[in-house]
Protein backbone atom coordinates (compact mmCIF):
# COMPACT_ATOMS: atom_id res chain seq x y z
CA UNK A 1 0.00 0.00 0.00
CA UNK A 2 1.59 3.93 -1.33
CA UNK A 3 1.87 5.91 1.61
CA UNK A 4 -0.97 8.12 -0.29
CA UNK A 5 -3.57 5.64 0.13
CA UNK A 6 -2.66 4.79 3.76
CA UNK A 7 -2.90 7.93 4.89
CA UNK A 8 -6.81 8.88 3.19
CA UNK A 9 -8.02 5.44 4.31
CA UNK A 10 -6.89 6.19 7.82
CA UNK A 11 -8.37 9.90 7.95
CA UNK A 12 -11.52 8.52 6.19
CA UNK A 13 -12.05 5.91 9.25
CA UNK A 14 -10.95 8.08 11.78
CA UNK A 15 -13.76 10.80 10.47
CA UNK A 16 -16.04 7.77 10.67
CA UNK A 17 -14.62 7.59 14.64
CA UNK A 18 -15.66 10.57 15.19
CA UNK A 19 -18.95 10.37 14.28
CA UNK A 20 -18.87 12.14 10.45
CA UNK A 21 -21.40 10.69 8.67
CA UNK A 22 -21.93 13.15 5.80
CA UNK A 23 -18.95 13.92 3.62
CA UNK A 24 -19.87 15.89 0.44
CA UNK A 25 -17.06 15.47 -1.90
CA UNK A 26 -15.38 17.18 -4.92
CA UNK A 27 -14.07 15.86 -7.94
CA UNK A 28 -10.25 16.22 -8.83
CA UNK A 29 -6.74 14.43 -9.33
CA UNK A 30 -4.74 15.40 -6.18
CA UNK A 31 -7.68 14.82 -3.88
CA UNK A 32 -8.13 10.78 -5.44
CA UNK A 33 -7.12 9.24 -2.57
CA UNK A 34 -9.46 10.81 -0.01
CA UNK A 35 -12.01 10.40 -3.24
CA UNK A 36 -11.20 6.37 -3.86
CA UNK A 37 -10.83 6.26 0.03
CA UNK A 38 -14.43 7.69 0.80
CA UNK A 39 -16.38 5.88 -1.82
CA UNK A 40 -15.10 2.48 -0.64
CA UNK A 41 -16.73 4.13 2.99
CA UNK A 42 -19.62 4.99 1.41
CA UNK A 43 -20.39 1.46 -0.29
CA UNK A 44 -19.26 -0.08 3.18
CA UNK A 45 -22.48 1.48 4.46
CA UNK A 46 -20.02 3.85 6.86
CA UNK A 47 -20.75 6.73 5.87
CA UNK A 48 -23.01 9.40 3.19
CA UNK A 49 -21.18 10.63 0.45
CA UNK A 50 -22.46 13.55 -1.62
CA UNK A 51 -20.10 14.41 -4.79
CA UNK A 52 -20.99 17.99 -6.82
CA UNK A 53 -18.72 19.08 -9.28
CA UNK A 54 -19.06 23.23 -8.03
CA UNK A 55 -16.47 23.53 -5.24
CA UNK A 56 -18.98 26.32 -3.74
CA UNK A 57 -22.22 24.43 -3.27
CA UNK A 58 -20.90 21.82 -2.33
CA UNK A 59 -19.23 23.68 0.42
CA UNK A 60 -22.55 25.09 1.52
CA UNK A 61 -24.15 21.92 0.88
CA UNK A 62 -21.96 20.53 3.88
CA UNK A 63 -22.83 23.29 6.01
CA UNK A 64 -26.65 22.54 5.42
CA UNK A 65 -25.45 19.49 6.89
CA UNK A 66 -24.18 20.59 9.13
CA UNK A 67 -26.79 23.12 10.49
CA UNK A 68 -29.42 20.90 10.23
CA UNK A 69 -27.95 17.68 12.12
CA UNK A 70 -25.81 19.80 14.51
CA UNK A 71 -23.03 17.85 13.98
CA UNK A 72 -19.76 18.35 12.22
CA UNK A 73 -19.84 17.09 8.14
CA UNK A 74 -16.88 17.52 6.00
CA UNK A 75 -16.04 18.61 3.14
CA UNK A 76 -13.21 17.32 0.53
CA UNK A 77 -11.79 19.30 -2.62
CA UNK A 78 -8.29 19.05 -4.96
CA UNK A 79 -5.84 21.92 -4.52
CA UNK A 80 -5.59 25.18 -6.11
CA UNK A 81 -8.97 27.35 -6.73
CA UNK A 82 -11.12 24.54 -5.50
CA UNK A 83 -10.21 25.33 -2.00
CA UNK A 84 -10.34 28.80 -2.65
CA UNK A 85 -14.19 27.98 -3.58
CA UNK A 86 -14.78 26.86 -0.36
CA UNK A 87 -14.50 30.30 1.57
CA UNK A 88 -17.42 31.89 1.40
CA UNK A 89 -19.00 29.14 3.30
CA UNK A 90 -16.53 28.70 5.80
CA UNK A 91 -17.26 32.47 6.68
CA UNK A 92 -20.71 31.51 6.97
CA UNK A 93 -19.91 29.28 9.15
CA UNK A 94 -17.26 30.72 11.31
CA UNK A 95 -20.15 33.36 11.93
CA UNK A 96 -22.96 31.07 12.71
CA UNK A 97 -21.16 28.64 14.50
CA UNK A 98 -21.84 25.96 12.27
CA UNK A 99 -19.08 22.76 12.74
CA UNK A 100 -17.35 22.17 9.23
CA UNK A 101 -14.45 20.10 8.34
CA UNK A 102 -12.69 21.69 5.54
CA UNK A 103 -9.86 18.78 3.45
CA UNK A 104 -8.18 20.84 0.88
CA UNK A 105 -5.82 18.26 -1.00
CA UNK A 106 -2.55 19.71 -1.94
CA UNK A 107 1.18 19.57 -3.91
CA UNK A 108 4.11 18.21 -1.66
CA UNK A 109 6.18 21.59 -0.64
CA UNK A 110 8.71 20.22 -4.06
CA UNK A 111 5.86 20.91 -6.56
CA UNK A 112 5.29 24.51 -4.91
CA UNK A 113 7.10 27.84 -6.16
CA UNK A 114 7.88 25.13 -8.66
CA UNK A 115 5.80 25.59 -11.72
CA UNK A 116 3.20 22.85 -11.23
CA UNK A 117 -0.22 23.22 -12.13
CA UNK A 118 -3.08 23.99 -10.00
CA UNK A 119 -1.13 25.52 -7.40
CA UNK A 120 -1.89 28.23 -5.12
CA UNK A 121 -0.67 28.73 -1.54
CA UNK A 122 -3.20 26.87 0.85
CA UNK A 123 -1.21 27.15 4.07
CA UNK A 124 -3.84 29.10 6.41
CA UNK A 125 -5.88 30.01 3.19
CA UNK A 126 -8.99 31.14 5.48
CA UNK A 127 -6.85 32.86 8.08
CA UNK A 128 -9.18 33.72 11.71
CA UNK A 129 -11.99 32.34 10.04
CA UNK A 130 -11.62 28.44 11.22
CA UNK A 131 -11.07 27.39 14.63
CA UNK A 132 -8.26 25.14 13.87
CA UNK A 133 -5.69 24.97 10.97
CA UNK A 134 -2.98 22.16 9.91
CA UNK A 135 -0.94 21.35 7.19
CA UNK A 136 -0.36 17.72 7.54
CA UNK A 137 3.07 16.08 6.87
CA UNK A 138 3.49 14.67 4.01
CA UNK A 139 3.00 10.15 4.43
CA UNK A 140 6.12 8.43 4.69
CA UNK A 141 6.94 4.96 4.69
CA UNK A 142 7.82 5.34 8.97
CA UNK A 143 6.68 4.53 12.49
CA UNK A 144 4.00 6.82 14.28
CA UNK A 145 2.41 7.86 10.90
CA UNK A 146 -1.24 6.35 11.97
CA UNK A 147 -1.28 7.74 15.41
CA UNK A 148 -0.47 11.33 14.50
CA UNK A 149 -3.16 10.82 11.28
CA UNK A 150 -5.94 9.47 13.73
CA UNK A 151 -4.83 12.37 16.37
CA UNK A 152 -5.17 15.29 14.11
CA UNK A 153 -8.70 14.07 12.94
CA UNK A 154 -9.40 14.27 16.55
CA UNK A 155 -8.13 17.49 16.80
CA UNK A 156 -10.09 19.00 13.82
CA UNK A 157 -13.25 17.49 15.56
CA UNK A 158 -12.93 18.82 19.04
CA UNK A 159 -12.04 22.42 17.31
CA UNK A 160 -15.13 21.92 14.60
CA UNK A 161 -17.45 20.95 17.64
CA UNK A 162 -16.44 23.60 20.07
CA UNK A 163 -15.70 23.83 23.45
CA UNK A 164 -17.39 27.30 23.90
CA UNK A 165 -18.43 27.79 19.78
CA UNK A 166 -18.90 25.66 17.37
CA UNK A 167 -16.97 26.65 13.97
CA UNK A 168 -14.97 25.55 10.52
CA UNK A 169 -11.97 23.74 10.81
CA UNK A 170 -8.94 23.51 7.88
CA UNK A 171 -7.22 20.87 7.35
CA UNK A 172 -4.40 20.76 4.37
CA UNK A 173 -3.17 17.48 3.15
CA UNK A 174 0.20 17.46 0.66
CA UNK A 175 0.06 14.46 -1.30
CA UNK A 176 2.96 12.66 -3.49
CA UNK A 177 2.03 10.30 -6.48
CA UNK A 178 1.09 7.72 -6.67
CA UNK A 179 -2.52 9.18 -6.20
CA UNK A 180 -4.04 5.50 -6.59
CA UNK A 181 -4.11 2.39 -5.15
CA UNK A 182 -1.18 0.39 -6.82
CA UNK A 183 -2.44 -2.42 -8.70
CA UNK A 184 -0.93 -5.11 -6.50
CA UNK A 185 -2.38 -3.52 -3.18
CA UNK A 186 -2.58 -5.90 -0.53
CA UNK A 187 -3.55 -3.76 2.39
CA UNK A 188 -0.17 -4.07 4.07
CA UNK A 189 1.92 -0.84 5.38
CA UNK A 190 4.64 -0.38 7.42
CA UNK A 191 3.01 -0.37 10.20
CA UNK A 192 -0.78 -1.24 11.63
CA UNK A 193 -3.20 1.18 10.37
CA UNK A 194 -5.89 -0.11 12.82
CA UNK A 195 -8.02 2.27 15.16
CA UNK A 196 -8.87 1.82 18.69
CA UNK A 197 -11.04 -1.14 19.69
CA UNK A 198 -14.31 -1.35 19.00
CA UNK A 199 -14.69 1.43 16.73
CA UNK A 200 -13.45 4.45 19.32
CA UNK A 201 -12.01 7.82 17.84
CA UNK A 202 -8.36 7.83 18.70
CA UNK A 203 -8.63 10.34 21.21
CA UNK A 204 -11.88 10.66 23.35
CA UNK A 205 -13.30 13.82 23.55
CA UNK A 206 -15.81 15.81 25.60
CA UNK A 207 -19.74 16.54 25.01
CA UNK A 208 -19.27 20.64 25.01
CA UNK A 209 -22.19 22.45 26.96
CA UNK A 210 -23.11 19.70 29.47
CA UNK A 211 -22.18 22.50 31.83
CA UNK A 212 -23.15 25.97 30.39
CA UNK A 213 -23.00 29.10 32.10
CA UNK A 214 -25.92 31.39 32.91
CA UNK A 215 -27.61 34.59 32.70
CA UNK A 216 -29.89 35.37 35.45
CA UNK A 217 -32.61 37.68 34.22
CA UNK A 218 -33.67 40.26 37.19
CA UNK A 219 -36.06 42.86 35.47
CA UNK A 220 -40.34 42.96 35.72
CA UNK A 221 -40.47 44.60 32.48
CA UNK A 222 -38.35 41.89 30.11
CA UNK A 223 -38.52 41.69 26.80
CA UNK A 224 -36.93 37.85 25.13
CA UNK A 225 -35.69 38.51 21.40
CA UNK A 226 -34.78 35.12 19.88
CA UNK A 227 -32.64 35.09 16.84
CA UNK A 228 -32.17 31.39 14.75
CA UNK A 229 -31.02 29.43 17.67
CA UNK A 230 -33.23 28.71 20.62
CA UNK A 231 -36.37 29.62 19.32
CA UNK A 232 -38.05 27.02 21.52
CA UNK A 233 -36.40 27.69 24.40
CA UNK A 234 -36.49 30.78 24.50
CA UNK A 235 -40.65 30.58 24.14
CA UNK A 236 -40.73 28.07 27.01
CA UNK A 237 -38.98 29.96 29.03
CA UNK A 238 -40.99 33.09 28.63
CA UNK A 239 -44.00 31.03 28.86
CA UNK A 240 -42.51 30.24 32.48
CA UNK A 241 -42.24 33.93 33.74
CA UNK A 242 -44.25 36.02 31.89
CA UNK A 243 -41.99 37.81 29.67
CA UNK A 244 -43.03 38.67 25.92
CA UNK A 245 -41.15 37.08 23.43
CA UNK A 246 -40.35 37.66 20.17
CA UNK A 247 -38.52 36.40 17.42
CA UNK A 248 -36.16 37.82 13.80
CA UNK A 249 -38.34 34.66 12.34
CA UNK A 250 -41.75 36.13 13.03
CA UNK A 251 -44.02 33.88 14.27
CA UNK A 252 -42.32 30.88 12.97
CA UNK A 253 -40.59 28.21 16.06
CA UNK A 254 -42.86 30.44 18.32
CA UNK A 255 -45.11 28.92 20.45
CA UNK A 256 -46.92 29.47 23.85
CA UNK A 257 -49.23 33.12 25.25
CA UNK A 258 -46.40 35.10 25.59
CA UNK A 259 -45.11 34.75 21.63
CA UNK A 260 -45.47 37.72 19.83
CA UNK A 261 -45.70 37.29 16.39
CA UNK A 262 -45.63 40.69 14.95
CA UNK A 263 -42.85 41.94 17.01
CA UNK A 264 -40.69 43.13 13.66
CA UNK A 265 -44.05 45.86 13.41
CA UNK A 266 -44.07 46.80 17.18
CA UNK A 267 -40.50 47.29 17.82
CA UNK A 268 -40.87 50.36 15.13
CA UNK A 269 -43.51 51.72 16.57
CA UNK A 270 -42.29 54.75 18.03
CA UNK A 271 -45.00 55.50 20.55
CA UNK A 272 -45.84 51.98 21.57
CA UNK A 273 -42.04 51.49 22.58
CA UNK A 274 -41.85 54.72 23.92
CA UNK A 275 -44.81 53.42 26.46
CA UNK A 276 -43.09 49.76 27.00
CA UNK A 277 -39.34 49.83 26.86
CA UNK A 278 -38.10 47.10 28.61
CA UNK A 279 -35.67 47.27 31.66
CA UNK A 280 -33.76 43.96 30.05
CA UNK A 281 -33.75 42.47 27.30
CA UNK A 282 -33.11 38.61 27.33
CA UNK A 283 -31.22 38.44 23.45
CA UNK A 284 -30.38 34.71 22.16
CA UNK A 285 -28.20 34.46 19.24
CA UNK A 286 -27.22 37.53 17.00
CA UNK A 287 -29.62 39.83 15.09
CA UNK A 288 -29.08 40.73 12.12
CA UNK A 289 -32.03 41.76 9.78
CA UNK A 290 -34.06 44.70 11.91
CA UNK A 291 -32.79 47.89 12.63
CA UNK A 292 -35.45 49.02 15.21
CA UNK A 293 -34.16 45.33 17.00
CA UNK A 294 -30.43 46.93 16.75
CA UNK A 295 -31.76 50.49 17.99
CA UNK A 296 -33.55 48.46 21.36
CA UNK A 297 -30.19 46.65 22.03
CA UNK A 298 -28.23 50.00 21.62
CA UNK A 299 -30.78 52.16 24.10
CA UNK A 300 -28.87 52.90 26.94
CA UNK A 301 -31.74 52.83 29.13
CA UNK A 302 -32.02 48.99 28.44
CA UNK A 303 -30.09 46.38 29.61
CA UNK A 304 -28.85 43.33 27.36
CA UNK A 305 -28.61 39.77 28.67
CA UNK A 306 -26.85 37.61 26.06
CA UNK A 307 -27.30 34.17 25.24
CA UNK A 308 -25.43 31.96 23.00
CA UNK A 309 -23.65 33.95 21.37
CA UNK A 310 -21.11 33.87 18.70
CA UNK A 311 -17.47 35.88 18.34
CA UNK A 312 -19.06 38.93 17.30
CA UNK A 313 -21.42 39.84 19.99
CA UNK A 314 -24.61 41.83 18.87
CA UNK A 315 -23.76 44.97 20.86
CA UNK A 316 -24.02 47.89 19.03
CA UNK A 317 -23.64 50.35 22.01
CA UNK A 318 -21.76 47.93 23.80
CA UNK A 319 -23.46 48.09 26.61
CA UNK A 320 -24.26 43.86 27.14
CA UNK A 321 -24.23 43.39 31.25
CA UNK A 322 -24.09 39.67 30.72
CA UNK A 323 -23.02 36.90 28.43
CA UNK A 324 -24.04 33.60 28.94
CA UNK A 325 -24.64 29.58 27.43
CA UNK A 326 -27.95 29.84 28.99
CA UNK A 327 -30.37 31.83 30.77
CA UNK A 328 -31.62 31.03 34.70
CA UNK A 329 -34.33 31.90 36.53
CA UNK A 330 -35.26 35.34 36.70
CA UNK A 331 -34.97 37.06 39.95
CA UNK A 332 -38.32 39.06 39.84
CA UNK A 333 -41.68 37.93 38.97
CA UNK A 334 -42.87 40.09 35.82
CA UNK A 335 -45.76 42.47 35.70
CA UNK A 336 -48.31 40.74 34.39
CA UNK A 337 -49.65 44.14 32.77
CA UNK A 338 -46.53 44.57 31.39
CA UNK A 339 -47.24 41.62 29.08
CA UNK A 340 -51.04 42.28 28.59
CA UNK A 341 -49.84 45.41 26.99
CA UNK A 342 -47.81 43.61 24.73
CA UNK A 343 -50.35 41.36 23.88
CA UNK A 344 -53.13 43.48 23.01
CA UNK A 345 -50.84 45.00 20.68
CA UNK A 346 -50.03 42.04 19.17
CA UNK A 347 -53.14 41.66 18.22
CA UNK A 348 -54.30 44.96 16.91
CA UNK A 349 -51.30 44.38 15.07
CA UNK A 350 -51.92 41.19 13.28
CA UNK A 351 -55.07 42.61 12.41
CA UNK A 352 -54.09 45.56 10.84
CA UNK A 353 -51.15 43.91 8.60
CA UNK A 354 -54.23 41.02 7.86
CA UNK A 355 -56.51 43.82 6.77
CA UNK A 356 -54.17 45.55 4.85
CA UNK A 357 -52.65 42.81 2.55
CA UNK A 358 -56.40 41.74 1.91
CA UNK A 359 -56.91 44.80 0.36
CA UNK A 360 -53.44 44.61 -1.87
CA UNK A 361 -53.51 43.07 -5.48
CA UNK A 362 -51.58 39.40 -5.05
CA UNK A 363 -49.17 39.21 -5.03
CA UNK A 364 -46.33 40.67 -3.19
CA UNK A 365 -43.80 39.14 -1.12
CA UNK A 366 -45.25 39.74 1.82
CA UNK A 367 -48.54 37.62 0.57
CA UNK A 368 -46.62 35.00 -0.88
CA UNK A 369 -44.55 34.85 2.68
CA UNK A 370 -48.24 34.88 4.08
CA UNK A 371 -49.45 31.70 1.95
CA UNK A 372 -46.12 29.88 2.07
CA UNK A 373 -46.23 29.89 5.97
CA UNK A 374 -49.59 28.91 6.55
CA UNK A 375 -49.69 26.39 4.15
CA UNK A 376 -46.47 24.10 5.40
CA UNK A 377 -46.91 21.12 6.57
CA UNK A 378 -46.29 20.21 10.36
CA UNK A 379 -42.76 19.47 10.94
CA UNK A 380 -41.48 21.31 8.07
CA UNK A 381 -38.28 22.55 7.32
CA UNK A 382 -38.23 26.36 5.84
CA UNK A 383 -34.68 27.51 4.76
CA UNK A 384 -35.35 31.22 4.31
CA UNK A 385 -32.71 33.26 1.89
CA UNK A 386 -31.63 36.68 2.78
CA UNK A 387 -33.28 40.32 1.71
CA UNK A 388 -36.50 40.58 1.69
CA UNK A 389 -37.70 36.99 2.19
CA UNK A 390 -36.09 36.53 5.90
CA UNK A 391 -38.20 40.07 6.38
CA UNK A 392 -41.39 38.79 4.32
CA UNK A 393 -41.87 35.77 6.92
CA UNK A 394 -41.14 37.94 9.95
CA UNK A 395 -43.23 40.61 8.81
CA UNK A 396 -46.12 38.61 7.09
CA UNK A 397 -46.21 35.25 8.64
CA UNK A 398 -48.23 33.51 11.09
CA UNK A 399 -47.33 31.81 14.44
CA UNK A 400 -46.20 28.29 12.80
CA UNK A 401 -43.77 26.32 16.72
CA UNK A 402 -44.48 23.08 14.54
CA UNK A 403 -42.09 24.61 11.59
CA UNK A 404 -38.26 24.65 11.86
CA UNK A 405 -36.23 27.38 9.95
CA UNK A 406 -33.02 27.72 8.78
CA UNK A 407 -31.30 30.79 7.71
CA UNK A 408 -27.74 31.51 6.50
CA UNK A 409 -27.35 35.06 8.67
CA UNK A 410 -23.76 34.66 9.92
CA UNK A 411 -22.25 37.20 7.25
CA UNK A 412 -26.32 37.43 5.76
CA UNK A 413 -24.73 36.88 2.26
CA UNK A 414 -26.97 35.34 -0.68
CA UNK A 415 -23.84 32.87 -1.23
CA UNK A 416 -25.15 28.84 -1.64
CA UNK A 417 -28.13 29.13 -0.54
CA UNK A 418 -29.60 26.80 -3.04
CA UNK A 419 -27.30 24.12 -1.86
CA UNK A 420 -27.31 25.07 1.85
CA UNK A 421 -31.65 24.72 1.33
CA UNK A 422 -30.23 21.23 -0.45
CA UNK A 423 -28.60 20.38 1.99
CA UNK A 424 -30.62 20.58 5.26
CA UNK A 425 -33.47 18.94 3.39
CA UNK A 426 -31.19 15.66 2.78
CA UNK A 427 -31.28 15.30 6.66
CA UNK A 428 -34.59 16.69 6.82
CA UNK A 429 -37.55 13.78 8.08
CA UNK A 430 -40.35 15.78 7.10
CA UNK A 431 -41.13 17.91 3.68
CA UNK A 432 -38.82 21.16 3.18
CA UNK A 433 -39.20 24.08 1.51
CA UNK A 434 -37.21 27.46 0.82
CA UNK A 435 -38.39 30.82 0.30
CA UNK A 436 -35.80 32.96 -1.94
CA UNK A 437 -35.28 35.81 -4.39
CA UNK A 438 -34.34 35.97 -7.80
CA UNK A 439 -30.87 37.14 -7.05
CA UNK A 440 -30.03 34.83 -4.42
CA UNK A 441 -31.20 31.81 -6.71
CA UNK A 442 -29.69 32.71 -9.25
CA UNK A 443 -26.34 33.51 -7.44
CA UNK A 444 -26.36 29.48 -6.93
CA UNK A 445 -28.38 28.04 -9.75
CA UNK A 446 -25.51 25.23 -10.31
CA UNK A 447 -27.01 24.15 -6.95
CA UNK A 448 -29.37 22.29 -8.52
CA UNK A 449 -26.98 20.14 -10.47
CA UNK A 450 -27.59 16.85 -8.74
CA UNK A 451 -25.92 13.95 -10.72
CA UNK A 452 -28.47 11.04 -11.63
CA UNK A 453 -26.18 8.69 -8.68
CA UNK A 454 -26.94 11.64 -6.12
CA UNK A 455 -30.31 12.06 -3.29
CA UNK A 456 -32.70 14.60 -4.57
CA UNK A 457 -34.22 15.86 -1.18
CA UNK A 458 -37.92 16.29 -1.01
CA UNK A 459 -37.19 20.26 -1.17
CA UNK A 460 -39.86 22.85 -2.86
CA UNK A 461 -38.00 26.20 -3.55
CA UNK A 462 -39.96 28.81 -3.86
CA UNK A 463 -38.50 32.02 -5.69
CA UNK A 464 -39.59 35.59 -5.46
CA UNK A 465 -38.87 36.87 -8.96
CA UNK A 466 -38.87 40.63 -9.06
CA UNK A 467 -36.33 40.49 -11.55
CA UNK A 468 -33.53 42.29 -9.36
CA UNK A 469 -32.40 43.82 -6.17
CA UNK A 470 -35.83 44.17 -4.77
CA UNK A 471 -34.28 44.82 -1.00
CA UNK A 472 -32.86 48.30 -2.26
CA UNK A 473 -36.17 49.73 -2.83
CA UNK A 474 -36.70 49.98 0.77
CA UNK A 475 -33.51 51.17 2.02
CA UNK A 476 -31.94 54.51 1.61
CA UNK A 477 -30.77 54.09 -1.62
CA UNK A 478 -34.40 53.43 -3.05
CA UNK A 479 -35.95 56.81 -2.08
CA UNK A 480 -36.84 58.70 -5.11
CA UNK A 481 -34.10 61.01 -5.13
CA UNK A 482 -31.98 58.71 -6.08
CA UNK A 483 -33.92 57.36 -8.76
CA UNK A 484 -31.73 58.33 -12.03
CA UNK A 485 -29.05 55.78 -10.60
CA UNK A 486 -31.28 53.07 -8.88
CA UNK A 487 -32.16 50.91 -11.98
CA UNK A 488 -28.66 50.24 -13.16
CA UNK A 489 -26.68 50.02 -10.20
CA UNK A 490 -29.41 48.82 -7.61
CA UNK A 491 -32.09 47.44 -9.12
CA UNK A 492 -29.68 45.45 -11.60
CA UNK A 493 -32.61 43.66 -13.29
CA UNK A 494 -31.66 40.51 -15.18
CA UNK A 495 -34.55 39.08 -17.39
CA UNK A 496 -33.69 35.49 -17.12
CA UNK A 497 -35.82 32.70 -17.78
CA UNK A 498 -35.85 31.09 -14.50
CA UNK A 499 -38.35 28.54 -15.91
CA UNK A 500 -35.62 27.55 -19.05
CA UNK A 501 -33.01 27.27 -16.35
CA UNK A 502 -34.44 24.88 -14.22
CA UNK A 503 -35.48 22.81 -17.65
CA UNK A 504 -31.71 22.79 -18.49
CA UNK A 505 -30.75 21.11 -14.45
CA UNK A 506 -34.10 18.77 -15.26
CA UNK A 507 -35.69 20.24 -11.97
CA UNK A 508 -39.36 20.84 -12.23
CA UNK A 509 -41.00 23.79 -12.36
CA UNK A 510 -43.99 25.95 -11.92
CA UNK A 511 -44.97 29.37 -12.80
CA UNK A 512 -47.74 30.44 -10.24
CA UNK A 513 -49.82 33.62 -11.47
CA UNK A 514 -52.97 32.90 -8.94
CA UNK A 515 -52.93 32.62 -5.30
CA UNK A 516 -55.14 29.19 -6.16
CA UNK A 517 -51.96 28.18 -8.58
CA UNK A 518 -49.99 29.11 -6.02
CA UNK A 519 -51.45 27.05 -3.06
CA UNK A 520 -51.94 23.91 -5.40
CA UNK A 521 -48.12 24.35 -6.11
CA UNK A 522 -47.30 23.69 -2.46
CA UNK A 523 -48.83 20.71 -2.06
CA UNK A 524 -46.08 18.41 -0.90
CA UNK A 525 -44.59 16.11 -3.22
CA UNK A 526 -40.96 13.78 -3.96
CA UNK A 527 -38.08 15.80 -5.10
CA UNK A 528 -36.53 19.06 -6.25
CA UNK A 529 -38.68 21.28 -7.65
CA UNK A 530 -38.71 25.15 -8.08
CA UNK A 531 -42.14 27.49 -7.57
CA UNK A 532 -41.74 30.38 -9.13
CA UNK A 533 -44.07 33.57 -8.18
CA UNK A 534 -43.24 37.06 -10.06
CA UNK A 535 -44.11 40.22 -7.91
CA UNK A 536 -43.51 43.59 -9.15
CA UNK A 537 -40.43 45.35 -7.01
CA UNK A 538 -41.69 48.97 -7.76
CA UNK A 539 -44.82 48.08 -5.43
CA UNK A 540 -42.36 47.81 -2.24
CA UNK A 541 -41.65 50.73 -0.85
CA UNK A 542 -45.28 51.77 -0.90
CA UNK A 543 -46.91 48.69 0.13
CA UNK A 544 -44.43 48.95 3.24
CA UNK A 545 -44.78 51.90 4.34
CA UNK A 546 -48.88 51.94 4.31
CA UNK A 547 -48.31 48.77 6.16
CA UNK A 548 -46.45 50.52 8.92
CA UNK A 549 -48.32 53.20 8.90
CA UNK A 550 -51.60 51.14 9.42
CA UNK A 551 -49.89 48.95 12.29
CA UNK A 552 -48.83 52.03 13.70
CA UNK A 553 -52.43 53.40 13.60
CA UNK A 554 -54.08 50.56 15.07
CA UNK A 555 -51.70 50.01 17.80
CA UNK A 556 -50.56 53.35 18.79
CA UNK A 557 -48.73 53.79 22.10
CA UNK A 558 -50.60 50.70 23.54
Amino acid sequence: MNPSTAQARVIVDELVRNTVSHVVLCPGSRNAPLSIALYDAAAAGRLKLHVRIDERGAAFLALGIAARTGRPSAVVCTSGTAAANFHPAVLEADRAGVPLIVLTADRPPELRSAGASQVIDQYQLYGDAVRYFDELAVAERRAGQNSYWRSQICRAWNAAYGEWRSGPVHLNIPFRDPLVPDLDDDGEWYESTEGRADGERWTELPDFGALPSFVVPSARHGLVIACDTGVQAASEWAEQHGWPVVSETGGLGLSGTTAISSGAWLLGVEEFISAHKPEQVLCLGRPTVFRQVQKVLSDPAVEVLLVRPDSDWPAPAHNVRQVGQWFAEPTKPADPEWLAGWQRADAAASAAVTTALASEPWPSGLSVASELVGALPQGALLVVGSSNPTRDVALAGSLRPDVLVHRNRGVAGIDGTVSTAIGAATVHRAPSYALLGDLTFLHDASGLLTGPTEQRPDLTIVVLNDDGGGIFSLLEQGAPEHSASFERVFGTPHGADLGALCAGYRVPHVLATSVAEFRAALKPAPGLRVVEVRVDRSRHRDLHARLRKAVASAVGNG
